[in-house]
Order: structure tokens, then sequence, then C-alpha cells
């Protein structure tokens, strides 16, 4: 049974990127445009620098099989925060990278921008979070789930009492796991694995995940 991350499911490919400015190096011409974020946006990847000298990107994806950072045409990035000289903090900068090209490499991500030209206007990306938007995640098989989808559901044991609600997931490698926080905020969190053997079934519909589970499990 599978979520970005998928449980169970998740990867695609393409190409690498390019550019924006360095206060302390050569001119670059990146000037994004200002966009906010999509209603659905999902964090997907951080920006680690520059790949190559063309201005391409590299990312670190969240999830180990990136398929919704990859399918995507589109990626919105927040920079980092910064502080004006008068000591206050302005608001993080919001625009989006039309993608010439993108691939898995390893455990990284890299891909070529139409907006870089540069590998300063790359670099300067450092530390940016990625988004994509949950409309464009690839379609799933009936029995996977992107991880987005099962955070906040409601957990019920096969007597339907109430458990508590996913907060999280943990990928453990051959699994994954819930972690399920009880109504009782004082309660230990439960940790569920995400298999057949204890989901019995997710209700999309109700926000419901049942599984077979018992206290002190």
């Amino acid at each position: 049974m599978p979520g970005q991350g998928k449980v169970g499911k998740a990867g695609a490919m393409r190409r690498p990127a390019a550019a924006k400015p360095d206060p302390g190096g050569p001119a670059s011409s990146f000037a994004p445009a200002q966009a906010p974020l999509p209603e659905d946006a999902v964090e997907v990847a951080r920006v680690l620098g520059a790949w190559g000298v063309k201005g391409g990107l590299k990312l670190k994806p969240y999830a180990a099989q990136p398929q919704a950072l990859l399918a995507s045409r589109r990626w919105w990035l927040q920079a980092e925060a910064v502080v004006a000289p008068t000591g206050a903090a302005q608001a993080p900068q919001t625009f989006v990278l039309n993608l010439a090209g993108v691939r898995a490499q390893g455990e990284v991500v890299v891909a070529e921008c139409r907006e870089l030209h540069d590998r300063d206007a790359a670099q300067a990306l450092a530390g940016a979070r990625v988004y994509v938007p949950r409309a464009s995640f690839p379609p799933t098989d009936e029995d996977e789930f992107y991880w987005v989808d099962l955070i906040g559901l409601a957990v019920r044991d096969r007597d339907g009492r109430r458990l508590g609600v996913v907060t999280r997931l943990i990928e453990t490698g051959p699994h994954c796991v819930l972690c399920i926080q009880p109504a009782d905020a004082g309660a230990p969190e439960l940790l569920i694995p995400f298999v057949e053997a204890y989901v019995d079934r997710v209700d999309r519909a109700s926000r419901t995940i049942h599984v077979d589970w018992e206290a002190g499990d």
C-alpha cells in the first residue's frame, strides 16, 4: 500500500538546469517574477546549489522516489527569508521556474530551468524550498497513496475506536510507518506500519484509515 513520497510508489526522469545573482560575483540576468504559491502547494525538495556551469540546479528531494517533483513542468521556489539592514525580517520571495529538463541522479535531482543561464544565478538559490501543486502529482494506483494525502487522516481500529490522527510518516526501508497523535495530547505517539497486516483500508471519502490494531501492540 503506498505516498510525495508515496506509500508504495513515486519516481520519473528527464535532464539538468540554470542561474541567480551572487552579490560578490558576476552579474546575472535572472530576475524572477513574484508568484504566490498555489493553494494546494506541497513542499517536495530543497535546492542544494548549482549543478554544472550553465545554470543547472541540484536539489535534495524529500521522497526516495520523487515522481511528483520529476513529473511537474513548473516548480514554485520560496527563497529563504532575509533580514533587512534595519533588522526586520522580510517575507520570503516566491517565484516560478519553468523546466527545460529534469532527472534523478543518485540521491539528488538535477534540473535545467528556462529562467536560469549561469552558475551564479543557480547557486544563489541554494536553500530555497521547492513546491509543486498537489493537482499535478501523477495518479496513483488504487492501493497507493501519497504521504501528503495520509497526513491529517483519522485512524480507527476494527471496533470503531478513534486512535488519533496521522501527523507524519517515517520511511524505514521495507515499508513506511504512520505516526499517530492520540486525542489525549499527553498520550504517547502511536507507530503503526503501513502494511496490509495492520491497515485494512483507507477511506478517502471519510478521511479515515481503518486498522487492525489494539492498545499495547
